[in-house]
């Protein structure tokens, strides 16, 4: 039977152009592929980078993908693989129970864990998304675990200064209320006692804005007396000179010794040698160098008025002499010479900073 060359000629053109048009689509399948490829490179790319580690499992909890190191081990390593055969029995019998839950569920779970790591322990936050077909059956989960190790270790520090802050303020409402107490026993009238209360909280008020500017860490003896002494040493003909090598108080020892200065200072411009023009104080402190040498710390007031040893002991007095004593443990040696009052402390190196 004889070909119909028409017929052949429309079967070839439609041919070719059915060629035509898988061509078409397989450069745009290609070109699909590519710029899949090239999302998926730049999504691992920022996986990499972060702190996120993404991980898919079977139902039988094995391992069938993820995009980091986990824990010490290498991907080659965790992948085909069940937790029970890769982590420990307390880590397993955690997250384990997390995941059967998301199974039998079909809801997502999410937990924080810590997981000890090197070099140090880790902690992660863990979601756990049930793993669907198209027909909504569940076959595995798909798991993304965020280091969040420095959150918690801001939380953690965040604990501790409050319960330090707690501390604190309570070690000072109990300075206030003994000041407050013990101002109102010595003052003579209302007026009085407010007066002086109110210079003796802002001599508190100064060593602790020292020590919030050292971070609480400590106070320099330096700085501590330029604090307390500001109106006597900011002048020209200053009354009042000091020096001494590089100390540095611990928080305590600085609060305490400052409401001593600025008892002192404060006895010296009524009574002593800060009352009259050509009084004149002194002040200096030596260290030994060995660790464990205690600061020998002196006031010493010249050229003022003729000295008297006080009968009765006044708020001033007991700060320096009983507080300094007790709460810092030092020998305190009050001397009313004739020339002038002299004040001698010997503070023990534990209340001094290390390396200072």
């Amino acid at each position: 039977m004889a070909r119909d060359p028409v017929a052949d000629a429309t079967e070839i053109a439609r041919l070719n152009d059915e060629c035509r048009r898988l061509d078409a689509e397989v450069n745009a399948q290609a070109t699909e592929l590519s710029l899949l490829r090239t999302r998926f490179s730049r999504y691992e790319t920022a996986l990499r980078a972060s702190h996120i580690i993404v991980y898919a499992q079977d139902r039988d909890l094995r391992y069938t993908s993820i995009s980091h190191d986990m824990m010490g081990h290498a991907v080659a390593d965790i992948l085909g693989h069940t937790d029970e055969e890769i982590w420990p029995a307390d880590i397993v019998s955690g997250i384990g129970a997390l995941k059967r839950e998301a199974l039998a569920s079909g809801q997502a779970r999410r937990t924080e864990m810590a997981f000890d790591e090197a070099p140090g322990q880790r902690w992660h936050d863990l979601h756990i998304e049930p793993l669907r077909t198209d027909a909504g059956d569940i076959v595995g989960l798909t798991c993304a675990a965020v280091d969040v190790t420095e959150r918690k270790e801001g939380e953690a520090h965040l604990r501790l200064l409050l319960r330090e802050l707690t501390h604190r303020s309570k070690n000072l409402l109990a300075v206030i209320q003994a000041m407050a107490r013990q101002t109102a026993r010595h003052a003579g009238s209302t007026d009085s006692f407010l007066t002086q209360f109110s210079a003796r909280l802002q001599a508190l008020a100064a060593s602790h804005d020292l020590l919030v500017r050292e971070s609480w860490y400590g106070a320099s003896l330096n700085e501590l007396i330029r604090s307390q002494l500001a109106l006597y040493i900011d002048r020209d003909d200053a009354p009042v000179t000091f020096s001494g090598p590089d100390v540095a108080l611990k928080p305590e020892a600085a609060q305490n010794l400052g409401l001593a200065l600025h008892e002192l200072s404060t006895n010296a411009a009524k009574f002593g040698a800060l009352s009259v023009p050509e009084g004149r104080v002194t002040i200096s402190w030596k260290r030994g160098g060995g660790p464990d040498d205690p600061l020998e710390f002196d006031w010493h007031e010249q050229l003022g008025p003729k000295v008297k040893v006080r009968r009765k002991q006044g708020f001033g007095s007991m700060v320096i002499e009983r507080n300094l004593a007790r709460s810092l443990d030092a020998q305190v040696d009050m001397a009313f010479e004739p020339d002038g009052l002299r004040c001698h402390l010997i503070i023990p190196a534990t209340q001094l900073l290390v390396g200072r």
